[in-house]
């Protein structure tokens, strides 16, 4: 990866910084020539949320403040609210952001059949994933999305690293943010809550079975869907009128037309976020890298039982097998938290 990445963080973390001063730390100054940021101290006691997820604390405002934060910055970089000179101009700066994409294809998108995985326990797994033709297509289809379509701009690596407390939500790392399609960040953040919910177990012990913190992990999943729904529509509604060309207010204006539009859009976002959850989980399950070698995600990799931590991961595997190739059979997120359950 070239040093040019942290121009595109500091770019990023201002422009989200703009759209959501609330969740996103400030950037005091960066230097392009020592590729350095200088930026907000996130103080004690905010901490890594994944960590807090494997410890089992409640995070009573994540939903609220991800929503959010996720409703903001994804409306206000989209043509919903923007023009198509102004998304095009910045589309094109982040281009230049290219190996960082092309480290997310190949991992998230090329890679997902090899590398590190619990061995023997999940060898089978392993060669029916790379067996599976159809879910190979499903993969492909959401590649195609994630290079060709400039949606929003995103985070680019929207998991369980964004800094907490149980009243305060701080979005960073945002070395690879790119404009792409909005459900790919959705998708990233929710997956990961899934992988955490199907640690869990792995975690348990006697004194807490954890059955109280998974069922917190489901309603948070849902919430955060549920909240960014009625959010976002919100924002659009209130912006109908203003200068974004997606749909213009001279064609799209009519009432029935508006709420056929929103629900069609919202729907194929739905799915879109489905299909990138499942391929996220996928990769951290079989690839799990990090910048430099290749691991196991830390949700699974602190279970110290290895079949344990296995049966764990298999029963995220086949979840998350099932929500890519079968994502559009859903129509809602209480759909996803009962299948969910029923792993």
């Amino acid at each position: 990866m070239t040093k040019e990445r942290a121009f595109f963080e500091s770019l990023a973390l201002k422009e989200k910084g703009k759209l959501c001063p609330e969740h996103v730390p400030e950037v005091y100054h960066f230097d392009r020539t020592m590729s350095l940021i200088g930026m907000r101290y996130l103080e004690p006691p905010h901490i890594i949320l994944r960590k807090g997820l494997i410890a089992g604390v409640e995070y009573p405002l994540l939903a609220e403040h991800m929503s959010d934060f996720l409703a903001k910055t994804l409306f206000f970089s989209s043509l919903l609210f923007r023009s198509t000179t102004d998304h095009k101009r910045d589309v094109a700066e982040f281009c230049g952001n290219v190996e960082l994409c092309r480290l997310t294809e190949q991992v998230v998108f090329n890679d997902p059949y090899s590398n590190h995985w619990t061995s023997p326990y999940l060898d089978r797994d392993v060669e029916a994933i790379r067996e599976d033709n159809l879910l190979k297509l499903e993969v492909a289809e959401l590649k195609s999305k994630f290079c060709e379509r400039a949606q929003a701009l995103l985070h680019g690596d929207l998991h369980t690293s964004v800094m907490v407390t149980r009243k305060s939500t701080q979005v960073y790392d945002l070395e690879f943010a790119f404009y792409g399609p909005m459900g790919f960040d959705i998708g990233a953040f929710i997956g990961n809550l899934i992988l955490s919910f199907f640690s869990q177990d792995g975690h348990a012990d006697e004194t807490n079975d954890r059955k109280g913190y998974k069922e917190w992990i489901l309603k948070t999943i849902e919430n955060t869907w549920n909240l960014f729904h009625h959010k976002f529509t919100a924002l659009w509604n209130e912006h109908r009128n203003g200068a974004g060309e997606a749909y213009l207010p001279a064609i799209y204006n009519n009432p029935e037309v508006q709420l056929l539009v929103q629900k069609k859009y919202l729907t194929d976002l739905f799915h879109d976020s489905l299909g990138f959850a499942a391929a996220k989980m996928i990769c951290f399950l079989i690839i799990l890298r990090r910048i430099v070698g290749v691991a196991h995600v830390e949700d699974f990799e602190s279970i110290t039982d290895a079949a344990k931590r296995a049966t764990c991961e298999k029963r995220a595997l086949d979840f998350a097998k099932i929500l890519l190739k079968e994502r559009r059979k859903f129509e809602s997120i209480s759909e996803i938290v009962s299948a969910i359950r029923q792993i």
